[in-house]
């Protein structure tokens, strides 16, 4: 299941969420005009490495934020901005654009750390702006639990949209990444299903829960 677009209307231009799309669809561009082993440099210098993030927390610290910009192929790209696409709008709309712009970062950086916690001496980095948007799942989750969501459903050799409530969608999302995450626990990996920071993905939902109020989510619409 794919969201395409929610219900509820924005009284503002989603300008962050727009830039923080533009900025992740640059930095990956610039990932594909790179050879194997410059990609490789880039991610080391970039990328979170729980190992050197261990090691040397003074320096790597700031490869919370830069981690967040880096992804590891379209689909990882391409999922990940259709959800900040469907979902950050309305966060934005709440919060205004420079609280939205901190909180992103904020359950990003948090959820990257999540993930650190599961492996501190791991080498496998850890990147995708999933974590953050995983925190602007759980604010959407509290803030409008009942939007409809409509939603690009797969059945077999079928295609069709249907229109869900984003507790159920959201849901969906939150069971998944618990199962997989308990089931790579279970399984001593450092990131379950192909390199999937399911870790992050809850840290950053759970972040985005508890973040969201003491950034404005829950203020008395004005109109």
């Amino acid at each position: 299941m794919f969201p395409l677009y929610d219900e509820n209307p924005t009284r503002i231009t989603p300008y962050i969420t727009y830039g923080l799309i533009g900025i992740n669809v640059l930095v990956f561009l610039h990932e594909l005009r790179l050879s194997e082993a410059q990609l490789d440099q880039f991610l080391q210098l970039y990328a979170v490495i729980p190992r050197q993030l261990t090691r040397f927390p003074d320096v790597e610290w700031v490869t919370l934020f830069t981690s967040q910009f880096l992804h590891g192929g379209w689909w990882h790209l391409g999922s990940n901005m259709l959800y900040l696409w469907v979902f950050g709008n309305n966060i934005e709309d709440r919060m205004g654009h420079f609280k939205y712009l901190i909180f992103y970062l904020s359950c990003g950086a948090l959820a990257a750390l999540c993930q650190w916690v599961i492996d501190i001496n791991g080498n496998i980095p850890s990147l995708g702006a999933s974590g953050a948007i995983a925190g602007i799942l759980g604010a959407y989750l509290i803030r409008f639990p009942q939007t409809q969501v409509v939603t690009l459903v797969f059945l077999f050799f079928f295609v069709t949209t249907i229109r869900l409530p984003a507790l159920v969608l959201i849901g969906l999302f939150v069971v998944n990444n618990v199962v997989s995450g308990l089931a790579s626990l279970q399984a001593g990996a450092n990131m379950g299903g192909g390199g999937v920071a399911y870790w992050a993905h809850i840290g950053g939902f759970v972040f985005g829960i508890i973040l969201g109020p003491i950034f404005g989510l829950l203020r008395q619409d004005e109109y």
